[in-house]
């Protein structure tokens, strides 16, 4: 009798993410997967996975200086939330950050687009991760009745 083979195991990523929120209006910063990406052109807040020795805030300031060419202020930057989403490639753990100031003009360095946007988002397709804060924003600003309003119509 040849045994069952046992599935691959599930590989695990841990991501700092960043939402970024611009003070004079509130916006939140989204921009686009790049080419050669999984999931290239898709929307998503910027971040990237953590390095061995690395908390969230130290990966997070580390991937938006390479991605965006800005500097998150230690200070403005504070671990919000944390989730896990399970992508067909990965268990991917998303650490959650707000970040309300920077230093810096932002450079989209990876050939991304960027889109500074309000509640609902008006860039699609979305990753599916990003769906959590953008529940968590809409609840911080009393939007939560009004978006699920708008997601039943619309769907």
């Amino acid at each position: 009798m040849v045994p069952a083979s046992e599935p691959p195991p599930v590989a695990r990523i841990e991501v700092a993410v960043g939402v970024l929120i611009r003070p004079e209006d509130g916006a939140f910063l989204l921009t686009s997967r790049p080419a050669g990406k999984p999931r290239a052109g898709w929307w998503e807040f910027p971040g990237g996975k953590l390095e061995a020795g690395e908390s969230a805030q130290q990966a997070l300031q580390r991937e938006l200086y390479e991605e965006l060419g800005i500097h998150p202020c230690a200070d403005h930057c504070q671990l919000w939330k944390t989730t896990e989403h399970d992508y067909s490639h990965a268990l991917v753990r998303l650490y959650w950050c707000k970040v309300s100031a920077w230093q810096g003009e932002l450079q989209m360095r990876e050939g991304q687009e960027m889109a500074w946007q309000q509640l609902p988002v008006t860039v699609a397709p979305l990753l599916e991760g990003s769906a959590p804060a953008l529940a968590w924003l809409a609840e911080e600003r009393g939007l939560a009745a009004h978006l699920a309003h708008t997601a039943a119509v619309s769907g």
